[in-house]
This record gives C-alpha cells, sequence and structure tokens, in this order.
C-alpha cells in the first residue's frame, strides 16, 4: 500500500507538476499582496491630497464680501409741527437764496459727511426750481465720532462768514465739498489756502481758525441739531409757518419737490 502525504489530494503529484503549481500559487499570492498594498497606497495617497486641498482652502485668504449698499433713512413726514423743538431761523444765519421767502429749508450738515456732499446740488435744485419763494438754512451739525475734522472745517467756515460775507461762506461751504473726500480726507492744510483761492487773507483766516472762536458757535449749532431731532446726517428741517417737516437722508430731488409744492403758493 502506498503512503498517503499530509497535502490531500494534490499529494499524489508527481514531484515537478508539485513544482510548478506551488510556484504558480506563489506568484498569485505575491501578485495579490502586491495589488493589494498598491490599491491601500493609492487610497492613502488621496486622503493626503484632500488632506492638502483641505488645508490650502482653511489657509486660504478671506475674501471679503461687497459691502451692503447704504440706503438713507427717511423720516415719515408729518402734516403739523409734531414735536421738533429748534432755534428760530434768525436773517444773521447763513441763508442762501431769499432771505424773506415763505418757506425754508434747514440743513443740519457735516463737511466730510458723504451724504451731505450728496444733497448740496439736490438743494442747489430747490433753489433754481423754486426761486425766490424758497431759501436754504445751513446750519452746522459735525459728527465727531465719524468725521474728527469736521469741526474745525465748521470753524473755518464762519470764519470765512468773518472775513468776506455771507456768500463767502457758501463759496467756501461749496469748495469744501468739491475737493474733499469725505469721511475726513480733506487735509487741514487746505483750509487756509481755501480761504485765499476766494480772495481772503490768508493770514487773518489763519489767525481766526487757530484762536477757536468759533468753537462754542459750531457746539451751539450741534446742540440745535440734537434738540431738532437730527440723529445723524443729512437732516433737514422744511419751516413754512408754524409747519416744521423733517426729512433725514441724502433723499432725492423728487422728495423734497412732493413736499414743497404743497407749501409754496
Amino acid at each position: 500500500m502506498s503512503e498517503t502525504t499530509s497535502g490531500g489530494e494534490f499529494g499524489n503529484m508527481p514531484p515537478k507538476m508539485s513544482f510548478l503549481f506551488g510556484l504558480t500559487v506563489g506568484i498569485a499570492v505575491i501578485a495579490s499582496i502586491g495589488f493589494v498594498l498598491v490599491l491601500k497606497r493609492g487610497e492613502a495617497s488621496q486622503g493626503t491630497v484632500s488632506e492638502k486641498n483641505t488645508n490650502t482652502t482653511a489657509l486660504a485668504p478671506t475674501v471679503a464680501q461687497p459691502s451692503p449698499t447704504v440706503v438713507e433713512d427717511t423720516i415719515p413726514i408729518p402734516s403739523g409741527s409734531g414735536d421738533i423743538q429748534m432755534n428760530a431761523i434768525s436773517k444773521d444765519e447763513h441763508i442762501r437764496g431769499n432771505v424773506n421767502a415763505q418757506v425754508s429749508v434747514v440743513e443740519y450738515s457735516d463737511l466730510e459727511c458723504p451724504y451731505c456732499k450728496r444733497i448740496h446740488p439736490t438743494l442747489k435744485q430747490v433753489l433754481t426750481t423754486y426761486g425766490d419763494k424758497v431759501n436754504w438754512v445751513y446750519r452746522h451739525f459735525p459728527l465727531d465720532s465719524l468725521h474728527s475734522k469736521a469741526r474745525k472745517e465748521a470753524e473755518a467756515t464762519e470764519c470765512a462768514a468773518e472775513l468776506g460775507g455771507n456768500d463767502v461762506f457758501w463759496a467756501y461751504v461749496d469748495k469744501i465739498y468739491e475737493i474733499t473726500p469725505s469721511n475726513d480726507g480733506l487735509d487741514p492744510a487746505q483750509l487756509p489756502t481755501i480761504a485765499e483761492g476766494l480772495g481772503l487773507d490768508k493770514k487773518k483766516f489763519e489767525e481766526c481758525l487757530n484762536s477757536g472762536k468759533y468753537a462754542q458757535k459750531i457746539a451751539d449749532y450741534l446742540a440745535d441739531a440734537t434738540k431738532a431731532g437730527g440723529q445723524g446726517t443729512p437732516y433737514s428741517v422744511i419751516v413754512a409757518g408754524d409747519q416744521k417737516i423733517p426729512i433725514s437722508g441724502a433723499v432725492p430731488f423728487a422728495q423734497f419737490q412732493s413736499t414743497l409744492d404743497t407749501l409754496v403758493k
């Protein structure tokens, strides 16, 4: 009886065939192991790339989102005077147009406010449209928390008025709005230059501005603006007799017109 090997059903194979079979099986096993290793390495490599991409995204600079469009707030127009308390208009104030006009637009303004700059030509259009029936009263409302230069610029306009009168005051205001980029963009060194360009004595202007003699006047205007309900600039109040109609923001001409048309006779 022949001896049976522990190889099971392959135990009776000839030696040569067993060798070839074993070699084939060995190669197949090695190839399988190699394929698994390659697959694992590929997965690991993909994971690394993913991590690198993630890290790159995390470290990329944050792109600032566009600022939302600023829409000027408007206070609803009341039918009467409401609770507005403000100083009475004096003929000694900075009035553009007919001092005896039946309707006044009192503007509380900040010379470094971009919206005040925007409404400036709108109020010029009001005067052009209504002629002697409407005038424009300018009152200072510098917002120190936003525009640190505005208060001194306001004082500069008062020095211009002292040295050149009401017309030069308005010319000075026009020039500031013409050259300032707003938001504290005007170089204070330009203030005497503006005065000189309008025909004023530069040295006298500088003496006036450096004295601070109009600081209290600007402070009084600011207090009046707050009392009148101003919470930002520009803040306008249309005054017609006992009526006081507030308009807040750089509103278009049409909004002034819709109100003025009901008041101007």
